[in-house]
């Protein structure tokens, strides 16, 4: 299916003094054959310190297995772009291999000719098509032409307090008209309905956005690059956001961390975040805990009385409800070792679940498994420790039922461009945050949902127009 034959497909100069000071260079003996330099070069943008040695142990044990010699450089995220472009200009610096790059960015790698497709799709082939989930392999593919490996997965969640659904008798918030009518009936003077991001300079206002428009088949531009945000199912959408973001929330700029210190401190029954709230919402986080009045005496009472919902289905949607996933990839370059295609699939089969132990409320696995044991995988990761400043596993926090939803949500998962084709438009979107600006004067009241309509219509018929 990811076979073809192979045509030449968001920052500095990498001089070597700072490669070789950002290089953790992991040694083995032997080197690899005649087509082979014997180093693979790996760029990671998974650059916390304890990320970094749990990478590092995973290649020094690959390095001995292999005799390749792995040269592991950190690279912040928002630098990554600007720096294998470089890279790729000076000829001598180009990484094998660049991990946990999001799709926005396999787009933009792939057009400028930087990734091997080829590769990618022997890495698939050779673990097994069939141990993915259909929607990660979809979703990091141009039509059949896979373009990276992908990895792992976050999603976003509405979280809702279940102890005030049950008590208001309402339903849990899987639908646009329950999402409305519990924020409207727990909004009173001590709390409110719902707190959501209206940042107009946070990435995570586009997401909340983007997120309740999956659940409707509300979609940010066709096949052929016209853009379609004044749909009859992107109004529907817009008009909830602007109901939700109004009177329903709280006043001002909210955005990543007012969310989360108004649902914490039981201000809101409701928040849209993504799945990293959860280890920090058991008490396991000690910067980001709980404040609620009952969460004094129990820092896993919020927890407790939190469920968590991944698809928001609105009126339009026919059935064809998505989630918004995040899904992460390996970028094997064009020109790589040899040996990268093994590395990454050592890395997706014998290292696997070290590399989900990272951050596990946040790595979702895309392989579930092996031909053998088709849940291998899954049922590794949860049974993995969350926290930082305190551990404990999934089971010890969360029940089954929160646990399996987000297991599950990869599979129900879409994006906006990405099935059209269009994935190059992610990067300007994301940059420019055209949609969040909007969608802030929506929060603020400064527009109705009809100008904000229009305005993001018009803002991503400009991006498409470009050359």
């Amino acid at each position: 299916m990811f076979r073809q034959n192979r045509a030449a497909a968001v920052r500095l100069t990498i001089a070597a003094t700072t490669a070789a000071t950002m290089a953790l260079t992991l040694t083995a003996c032997g080197s690899g054959g005649p087509e082979s330099d014997g180093v693979v070069s790996v760029w990671t943008v998974e650059t916390q310190p304890e990320r970094l040695a749990i990478q590092e142990e995973a290649m020094a044990a690959w390095s001995e297995e292999s005799g390749i010699e792995t040269d592991l450089v950190p690279v912040e995220e928002d630098q990554v772009s600007q720096l294998l472009s470089a890279a790729a200009l000076s000829g001598d610096d180009m990484p094998d291999v660049v991990n946990a790059i999001s799709p926005g960015l396999v787009r933009a790698f792939d057009r400028d000719g930087y990734l091997d497709r080829d590769a990618a799709a022997d890495v698939v082939e050779a673990l097994g098509e069939d141990t993915f989930t259909s929607s990660a392999l979809e979703l990091t593919s141009d039509g059949d032409e896979l373009l990276a490996v992908p990895s792992d997965a976050w999603p976003m969640l509405v979280y809702y307090r279940t102890d005030l659904f049950e008590e208001a008798g309402l339903e849990p918030p899987t639908t646009y008209d329950d999402l409305r009518a519990a924020a409207e009936e727990l909004t009173t003077d001590g709390r409110h309905g719902i707190t959501l991001a209206t940042d107009a300079a946070d990435p995570f206002t586009q997401q909340t956005l983007e997120f309740l428009a999956q659940g409707n088949g509300c979609e940010l531009i066709d096949d052929a690059g016209t853009a379609t945000l004044d749909s009859p199912e992107c109004t529907e959408t817009i008009e909830l956001y602007a109901d939700l973001a109004g009177d329903l929330s709280p006043d001002g700029t909210q955005g990543v961390e007012s969310t989360r210190s108004t649902y914490f401190a039981g201000q809101a029954a409701m928040a849209v975040w993504s799945s990293f709230l959860l280890d920090e919402m058991a008490g396991l986080r000690e910067e980001f805990t709980p404040s609620c009045d009952e969460c004094g005496g129990d820092p896993g009472w919020l927890a407790e009385n939190t469920g968590v919902v991944p698809v928001v289905e609105g009126p339009s949607a026919g059935g064809e409800a998505a989630g918004y996933v995040e899904l992460v990839s390996w970028g094997i370059t064009d020109g790589a070792d040899p040996e990268t295609a093994d590395f990454v699939e050592y890395m997706m089969s014998d290292a696997y679940v070290d590399w989900l132990s990272m951050a596990p409320e946040g790595k979702v696995p895309v392989r579930t498994g092996t031909a053998d044991n088709p849940t291998e995988y899954t049922d590794a990761w949860s049974e993995l420790e969350i926290g930082v400043d305190a551990k404990k596993t999934f089971s010890d926090v969360w029940p089954a039922e929160v646990t399996d939803t987000l297991a599950a949500a990869p599979e129900s998962a879409d994006r906006w461009a990405l099935p059209q084709g269009q994935g190059a438009i992610l990067g300007p979107i994301t940059s420019e945050l055209p949609l969040a600006k909007a969608a802030a004067d929506l929060g603020s009241g400064t527009t109705d949902a009809a100008e904000a309509q229009t305005t993001m219509q018009d803002a991503v018929a400009d991006i498409a127009s470009r050359d």
